[in-house]
């Protein structure tokens, strides 16, 4: 029996909730299950203002408009990330300057972002790759001295913290997914966490079209207009139902993505003590949210050959990022400065099967397979 690498999870509860929304005859955004859905996270989290968006593209394009990020402007973020985090930024204008991973893992190494920073530096945007957070001390103790706004793409870090913080919720804005890879989905969908209170008219403006409509709708002024450029960033009301139906069963979903880490780890722990691969590193700051489990190979060629094994053996597992420095869009662009935490990573990640359905006698399986590997 073939083992998928993700199986997205259905809690039950999502057709009621897309019936509800039909029922209540508004399927366009901005109604009752995309307020539920934010006043969800605004409670959970104590936030200040948080927008549903159609995907975490948009809630980090959402980020950079609300920045007025534009064409000389220079922003500092990983080099090992999703396209989507550069992006973003890209479409302004900006440069884009990366920084390598650090030695723990592939989040940014906060170490070298103050000898990145120039007069053009108008943002630093972290990746807490995995949701494991990256040192947002040391992050946002460089920022404030320098008066450079935080975006935290969390893409990956719903419910996992740093020091007890919500990753998302520390920097200026913050960005989740929920893409169907994600712990909480609705197939394509994102949130932008507006923590600056100054930020969030103009969000919402952005949010809804570049109009005041958001603030007409709650009866704050006498009609709507187009206020400043902007874009249809919500999402329907049916991927907002969907996705509540899934947040009602957080906790839970929780708690089996939480076994399924620790249950790899401890399968597959020898093998890191032998030298033969290397795990997941979590800092003593973080709490991280069983969004993936991932390991690494001594080197590239070995990483292809166990894929390959697990492949041959039905075991569907699968590289991530490669170095945005080195893509063929980016790679004329870039400084030239060598990042060989990020090539390292680009070249010997290897993520595993991962999803709530996921059994514990496929997690041997998968675990043997890696174990006869090494044989």
């Amino acid at each position: 029996m073939k083992i998928p690498f993700n199986k997205p999870h259905f809690t039950g509860r999502e057709a009621h909730h897309l019936s509800q929304a039909a029922l209540l005859g508004k399927l366009s955004g901005n109604g009752f299950y995309t307020h539920e859905c934010q006043a969800f996270f605004e409670k959970r989290y104590h936030l200040h203002k948080t927008l549903l968006t159609t995907s975490c593209s948009d809630a980090l394009e959402m980020a950079a408009l609300a920045l007025r990020i534009g064409p000389g402007d220079e922003i500092i973020m990983p080099s090992y990330t999703f396209v989507s985090t550069a992006n973003a930024f890209v479409l302004r204008g900006a440069t884009i300057v990366f920084a390598d991973s650090n030695l723990q893992n592939p989040n940014i190494d906060a170490d070298q972002l103050e000898s990145l920073i120039t007069v053009r530096t108008r943002a630093i945007v972290v990746v807490h790759y995995g949701g494991i957070a990256c040192d947002m001390e040391k992050v946002m103790q460089i920022a404030g001295k320098h008066q450079i706004p935080v975006v935290e793409d969390a893409a990956q870090g719903i419910e996992a913290t740093f020091n007890g913080r919500p990753l998302g919720s520390i920097g200026t804005l913050g960005t989740y997914s929920f893409h169907e890879t994600k712990n909480v989905t609705s197939g394509e969908g994102g949130l932008l966490l507006v923590n600056d209170p100054a930020l969030i008219n103009r969000a919402e403006i952005i949010w809804e079209k570049g109009t005041n409509r958001a603030a007409f709708a709650r009866g704050e002024v006498e009609k709507y207009e187009w206020v400043e450029p902007g874009s249809s960033f919500l999402p329907n009301e049916l991927t907002a139902a969907f996705l509540f139906g899934q947040l009602e069963q957080l906790d839970d979903i929780q708690q089996k993505r939480m076994q399924i880490w620790q249950d790899y780890f401890s399968r597959l722990s020898d093998l890191a003590t032998a030298g033969f691969i290397g795990l997941p590193q979590v800092p003593e700051y973080a709490a991280h949210n069983g969004h993936l489990f991932y390991l690494t190979t001594r080197n590239a060629g070995e990483r292809d050959r166990l894929l390959s094994h697990l492949l041959k053996n039905d075991i569907h597992a699968v590289f991530h990022y490669l170095s945005l420095h080195r893509s063929p869009y980016y790679n004329r662009l870039h400084d030239g400065r060598d990042l060989p935490r990020a090539d390292h990573y680009a070249s010997t990640l290897l993520r595993l099967p991962f999803f709530y359905s996921l059994q514990p006698s496929e997690i041997d399986r998968i675990s043997e397979t890696i174990h006869q590997f090494y044989k």
